[in-house]
């Protein structure tokens, strides 16, 4: 039986509007096969500004211990990728943790 995600961890970056497709290429092929590995769902959305695009990351865990491990440590840690420096605005410095209270979409 599957289990029910009881928490979300969001990750937000931002790039220069002219690299935004770039970014969206690395981080669709080295971030989030990794949560996809290990979270219980994963979505990638992307808002295109003049200058700049927004991505933010939510990845759904059933728990603290399950993101705990997937992090291999603080899971409000920022664990930035390879090419993060060169290809976003500024490094990311936090995660933010959410408790799920309501979920109308059907993920739990």
């Amino acid at each position: 039986m599957p289990t029910d995600p009881t928490i979300a961890r969001i990750w937000r970056g931002r790039t220069r509007r002219e690299g935004a497709d770039a970014y969206e290429r690395y981080i669709r092929a080295e971030g989030i096969p990794l949560l996809e590995r290990t979270a219980l769902g994963v979505q990638l959305f992307r808002e295109d500004r003049d200058d700049e695009t927004w991505f933010t990351a939510i990845s759904y865990w059933a728990d603290l211990e399950g993101m705990t491990a997937f992090t291999k440590g603080e899971p409000t840690e920022v664990h930035h990728l390879v090419n993060d420096p060169e290809m976003l605005i500024e490094l990311p410095e936090r995660i933010e943790i959410h408790r799920i209270l309501i979920d109308l979409q059907g993920l739990r």
